[in-house]
């Protein structure tokens, strides 16, 4: 089959039988239609047409070594520095279509398929570890097109360290309840797949950790989303409305999320990663490539969404004048450091890279954990800053149909910007609101704030896997002191 385009993706979706909940009631009819999806379909749809498009197929495909069909690119194991830049360029395409917005568009899972498709010889004879299955899965993956959500993180039921479950009652974080020559049962639930639902598959995976107090909570599997027993339980819709006038983004941005449910799920052993290892989980997330080549490309939406900001914080300052002000110019030039430091970090992850020892081309760790570090504290104040400049023009903002209403001459008079119609004035201010303070907009702040986890976790990431030694050897040295080792 090789790349899709977008109504193949509608048709594929729209034949699944998965189970969605959404506000107490299960979704009957189409995906594609209904007023909580509706946009983000269109607009993934969107994203795969981008691939068969005359002017773009080259920069978005590339041949399939199993069929020299084209295949997007997000699958591409990278061999070269070369091969990394064309993986920018592809992924920088489908960002700037979505203006950031989207985290989870195909190409982030695919690139996590694809990473662990690049290690997974690293789990070759350890118990309990299948790791000829990920090359099977992402090989099916690259060669359909096949879209995923993903799930690691447990239900917040009690975060104390000692915290264990009651022996006897049913699983409240998804577990292994049996084995049997089929495969694996899993009951119990993960959290907050992010377009969950709306995917092919569902990639479960456990999140490393130095202790797993619960017997058969270590696992990794890819199942479709309609297999039997797994339904999806959707938050609250954050679409405004479908008027791109008035919600310009949720209206087609807005990725649901959900928890996913596990009731006596089967997972076909042909499908299992692994089960049952602590090790293998550690192993999976810690010394494969996978941060390598997910930040790398979280990094590269990151920065496409950073130039959206600045951009709309200027066209903001030039609609109403405030330009020669010396603290919105700084207030701006914050942005464009925040911007120029993120452009420098994905940079230099890439002039870094080097092979590992499976013949693929990594990213340089250092510079993309110094970025995942920062980016979780100048998106939150960069949102504050577009508040700060459109002040209380973000709260007074008419609808759409204000402008097609007897009110109107009213709102072309008392509503016009230094340069701007009332009606193009209240486009803008209705982008930054609905970027900054919507329930869209807070949600993209908190989805950034801990995209990659708990801050004071990545910093002692940071701070343990930086190469220090180097610098402490010439202080000694300076100090004549004697090296200790």
């Amino acid at each position: 089959m090789g790349a899709i385009n977008g109504k193949t993706y509608i048709n594929r979706l729209e034949s699944k039988k998965t189970e969605i909940w959404f506000d107490g009631k299960r979704i009957a009819g189409k995906l594609s239609e209904h007023p909580a999806f509706k946009g983000v379909v269109e607009t993934k749809a969107s994203l795969y047409d981008l691939q068969s498009h005359p002017e773009h197929s080259k920069e978005m495909t590339y041949s399939s070594p199993s069929t020299n069909e084209p295949v997007g690119l997000s699958f591409l194991q990278p061999e070269t520095k070369d091969d990394l830049y064309k993986r920018r360029k592809m992924m920088e395409r489908w960002a700037r279509h979505t203006c950031g917005m989207m985290g989870r568009s195909p190409d982030y899972l695919s690139t996590v398929l694809m990473s662990f498709a690049c290690s997974s010889n690293i789990l070759e004879e350890r118990e309990n570890c299948f790791p000829a299955h990920f090359q099977t899965v992402y090989e099916r993956a690259r060669e359909n097109d096949l879209s995923f959500t993903h799930t690691f993180i447990t239900p917040q039921v009690n975060r104390s360290q000692s915290y264990f479950e009651e022996d006897g009652e049913d699983p409240v974080s998804a577990r292994v309840i049996e084995k049997n020559q089929d495969g694996l049962i899993i009951k119990g639930a993960r959290l907050l797949a992010t377009q969950g639902g709306l995917s092919d598959e569902v990639l479960v995976f456990s999140a490393p950790s130095k202790l797993l107090f619960e017997s058969g909570e270590a696992f990794a599997f890819s199942i479709p989303s309609d297999t039997k027993g797994l339904k999806f339980i959707c938050r609250d819709s954050y679409v405004g409305g479908n008027s791109i006038f008035d919600h310009p983004l949720s209206s087609r941005y807005e990725e649901m999320d959900s928890i996913i449910v596990f009731d006596d799920v089967l997972v076909p052993w042909d499908s299992v990663f692994f089960y049952d290892n602590p090790d293998a989980s550690n192993k999976l997330i810690l010394d494969s490539s996978f941060h390598h080549f997910a930040t790398h490309q979280v990094l590269v939406r990151q920065i496409v969404k950073l130039e959206f900001v600045l951009g709309l914080a200027e066209l903001l300052i030039e609609t109403i004048g405030v330009r020669e002000y010396l603290h919105i110019q700084e207030k701006v030039s914050e942005i464009i450091i925040g911007l120029e430091t993120m452009k420098a970090m994905l940079e230099k992850s890439e002039n870094d890279a080097k092979q590992d020892e499976h013949g693929f081309m990594r990213p340089s760790i250092i510079p993309l954990r110094v970025a995942t570090n920062i980016f979780p504290k100048i998106y939150p104040r960069f949102a504050e800053i577009l508040q700060l400049i459109g002040a209380s023009g973000m709260v007074t903002l008419p609808t759409e149909n204000a402008f097609h209403s007897p009110i109107k001459p009213d709102l072309d008079k008392y509503l016009k910007g230094t340069n701007q119609t009332a009606e193009d004035k209240t486009r803008i201010f209705r982008l930054a609101w609905d970027l900054t303070m919507s329930p869209f907009g807070s949600r993209q702040t908190q989805y950034e704030r801990y995209f990659f986890g708990d801050p004071v976790r990545l910093a002692g990431i940071l701070y343990n896997s930086y190469p220090k030694q180097e610098y402490v050897s010439n202080i000694r040295e300076f100090l004549g002191l004697k090296d200790r080792g």
